[in-house]
């Protein structure tokens, strides 16, 4: 008697068309995202050490792995990296959302836990549109220059700090907003990715709480500890 075959495994494609595939898709991109923004977020601080030292660090990632790659190669694939985890993580945030309204076309009367519930779709739904709008904008400003004062010829001192003049203060206030929001989209994003992961149980339940919290507020102080603190001018 033949021994019966065993399952085979899902294909990628019918794996991501799955809830469970989305959400898996969600955290794994999720994460790629947050570990980029602590990089990030401890190459902004080196604001704090001078001039020279800010610059020489925006310049070296631009020739990160010369000789042997060629300049820029190593950050271009950085960027590129990105952009696909940025573009699957708002696909699948996307099509889960219009699964779970396809599954309740009709509201609830009365839901349990409906403020949290709310709350987080708020937060993830429209943080999600703030947060791309000011990726776009900081990639203008910072990145090329295009609406920097200082223009895309600058180097990157001088940029964040004509960026962030007392005279703009109203740039220091998006600023600080959409980082508030990046905040709170990482605290709800990290604690759904470990539940997704099934890590979410309840004995971790408060020490992966705490470190989604910790995570998110290090990272919102972090990064706005910049334009604030050019703007009072401690930095100028």
């Amino acid at each position: 008697m033949t021994a019966p075959r065993p399952a085979a495994a899902a294909p990628p494609r019918r794996l991501y068309g799955s809830s469970v595939g989305k959400k898996a898709v969600m955290a794994v991109t999720g994460a790629i995202l947050v570990l980029y923004l602590v990089a990030h977020m401890i190459g902004n601080l080196k604001i704090f050490l001078g001039r020279a030292d800010f610059d020489h660090y925006a310049h070296w990632l631009r020739t990160i792995g010369e000789p042997a790659l060629p300049h820029r190669v190593f950050l271009t694939i950085t960027e590129a990296v990105l952009t696909v985890a940025v573009v699957l993580h708002m696909w699948s945030a996307v099509s889960l959302a219009r699964r779970a309204r396809k599954a309740r076309p009709v509201r609830y009367a009365a839901r349990p836990a409906a403020h949290e519930n709310r709350y987080a779709t708020h937060v993830m739904r429209y943080g999600g549109v703030v947060i791309l709008l000011f990726v776009i904008w900081h990639l203008l400003d910072l990145t090329f220059g295009a609406v920097n004062p200082e223009g895309g010829g600058a180097e990157p001192y001088d940029k964040v700090v004509a960026d962030f003049a007392p005279s703009h203060w109203y740039v220091t206030v998006f600023y600080v907003v959409a980082v508030v929001m990046v905040g709170l989209h990482l605290r709800h994003g990290i604690w759904s990715a470990f539940q997704t992961l099934g890590w979410g149980r309840s004995r971790r339940y408060r020490a992966l709480r705490l470190f989604a919290d910790t995570v998110a507020a290090l990272l919102v102080l972090g990064f706005v500890s910049v334009p604030v603190f050019v703007t009072i001018g401690v930095v100028s």
